[in-house]
């Protein structure tokens, strides 16, 4: 199961090269996909096949439509393994300096421009009353919007981490203070992001 066919289809193709494209049945789970459909997804398991759910970033099941069907597999007393590989979120938290013993993932915040306001003084305020790292994501080509909401909505002295393009060769981490920040603006549209506040 996949996110996105063509992106799953190259990275079976580059793990097992010698794999027949045809033999392999692929099934998106997307925000498109209607919820009705996932019971049949994991027909296959019950006449003897074991089956995979890949993410096209991140991982399965962590912001990510998957753990819909990772539910539904639980509740069909289906095995579930998780794989290891890379978490950008992981990574993003090691690499930015702030507080790895106490950080929460929030996923996406709203995009609605005073809902979102709303919701970054509320995760700015978090970090400052539990010494908290908060963790969150967007939409690629959000990220520069995004990047000025919280120049605009965070304090001056509230510490920034932006992780981008992670584990890649033009792989962008940096960890600075708002006002900082505001000194050396940068371009991260379209790159899969990680965004880290903690306000001490």
């Amino acid at each position: 199961m996949f996110e996105n066919e063509k992106a799953g289809r190259k990275f079976i193709k580059k793990i097992t090269p010698t794999k027949a494209q045809n033999s392999i049945k692929v099934n998106l789970i997307n925000k498109f996909t209607l919820k009705e459909e996932l019971n049949s997804f994991l027909k296959p398991i019950f006449d003897g096949y074991n089956i995979g759910l890949i993410s096209d970033a991140g991982c399965p099941g962590v912001a990510d439509p998957g753990s819909d069907i990772i539910k539904i597999a639980h509740q069909s007393n289906i095995k579930v393994v998780p794989l290891v590989g890379p978490s950008s979120i992981l990574l993003a938290i090691m690499s930015s300096g702030l507080n790895g013993q106490n950080f929460a993932f929030n996923g996406y915040l709203p995009i609605d421009r005073d809902d979102k306001k709303t919701k970054i003084k509320e995760l700015e305020r978090l970090s400052l009353q539990k010494n908290q790292s908060q963790i969150f994501i967007e939409t690629p080509y959000r990220n520069n919007k995004m990047f000025e909401d919280l120049l605009k909505n965070l304090s001056d002295s509230t510490n920034l981490c932006i992780a981008c393009d992670l584990t890649l060769k033009n792989e962008f981490i940096r960890t600075l203070s708002v006002n900082e920040w505001g000194k050396n603006k940068i371009n991260i549209d379209k790159k899969p992001a990680i965004f880290i506040i903690h306000k001490s």
